[in-house]
């Protein structure tokens, strides 16, 4: 019997410039550009296996679901799916940890460079006619800002909180460094690059002038950067986040923006997507956003749809979750 493959949200992976090729000759494919939550049980109702990027899968929609033997997550987070539901039911999850580690550390210095130097102002203020009318050969509207010997702090150590620390070495920065799993077990800071101290959030959080969020979003870290850490930051400090919005109290860091209280902000995520008009982000003071595109480059969704495949293929082979990039 064909298996039946449904892809619940494949424009958002593939909006043409993809071929689902690899998928379709392992089963019956159909792919769905968006569903609303209505609309899951009744286009999975028959499928053996599901993939979905964003669409949730909780307890009361997989009972719902008698067929399915499998869940693939077309993202590296798998808050998506309720794990221990998918555990009763015997249903392997299967996420993509590691496809986008060069494309969201490259976002992240972009949003890093653009804060420094006012990337976009500066363009802006160009086209508008500003240096034609200059009496200098050149002039800036903001301060600028060299990142030689300021201090990077990193919130979370895996692979892409250590390429970003990396190139933050490069350009001459002192790193730091904050994870729980490493705060929690002193021998474990001894694993991180020779170039990087590990220290307490809060130790972080008051000697850092960029603070960049890499952490996975969990019930106890949510909101972390809220009214109280942001106190502890320096008023000339700047916070990146390309990694979960909910991580952030987005009227805490508004306030904190609108105050002065902290320089800037470069945000490629939210906490609700795509966002309301009235998040008071967007009328903070210093404060650029990215549409959640640091994972998009057309290199890093290859590689996220090629493990994807090859995790299904596994599964169907009857090898062990060790074999693949499963969560459960």
């Amino acid at each position: 019997m064909t298996l039946q493959i449904i892809i619940l949200d494949g424009e958002a992976l593939n909006p043409g410039d993809l071929s689902w090729g690899d998928l379709e000759q392992l089963g019956e494919l159909t792919v769905y550009p968006q569903s609303e939550p209505s609309e899951v049980v009744s286009r999975a109702i028959n499928a053996d296996a599901v993939f979905t990027n964003k669409v949730l899968f909780n307890k009361e929609v997989l009972s719902q679901l008698p067929k399915l033997k499998y869940i693939g997550i077309f993202a590296t987070g798998y808050n998506v799916v309720d794990l221990d539901a998918a555990r009763q039911r015997g249903i392997p999850v299967t996420n993509i940890p590691g496809y986008s580690t060069e494309s969201v550390a490259q976002l992240t210095w972009s949003h890093l460079l653009n804060l420094t130097f006012r990337l976009s102002d500066h363009d802006a203020s160009v086209k508008q006619g500003d240096w034609s009318r200059c009496a200098n050969f050149c002039y800036w509207n903001h301060s600028l800002v060299e990142l030689f010997g300021l201090t990077f702090g990193t919130i979370g150590y895996g692979a892409i909180g250590r390429r970003v620390a990396k190139i933050a070495d490069a350009f001459g920065m002192n790193v730091l460094a904050y994870t729980p799993r490493a705060n929690s077990n002193r021998a474990n800071s001894k694993a991180a690059d020779h170039f990087v101290r590990m220290v307490d959030l809060e130790s972080l959080l008051k000697q850092s002038d960029v603070v960049s969020l890499h952490c996975p979003l969990t019930s106890e870290n949510q909101k972390m950067i809220n009214a109280e850490t942001l106190a502890l930051m320096k008023p000339t400090a700047f916070l990146l986040n390309v990694s979960r919005g909910l991580l952030v109290d987005e009227q805490a860091l508004a306030d904190a923006l609108n105050s002065g209280h902290l320089a800037g902000a470069g945000l490629d995520v939210l906490s609700q997507e795509p966002p309301d008009l009235s998040n008071p982000l967007f009328h903070a003071r210093n404060c650029f956003f990215t549409p959640h595109i640091a994972w998009a480059t057309l290199a890093a969704r290859k590689r996220l749809l090629k493990i994807a495949v090859e995790n299904f293929r596994s599964f169907l082979n009857g090898k062990t979750q060790n074999d693949v990039t499963a969560i459960m």
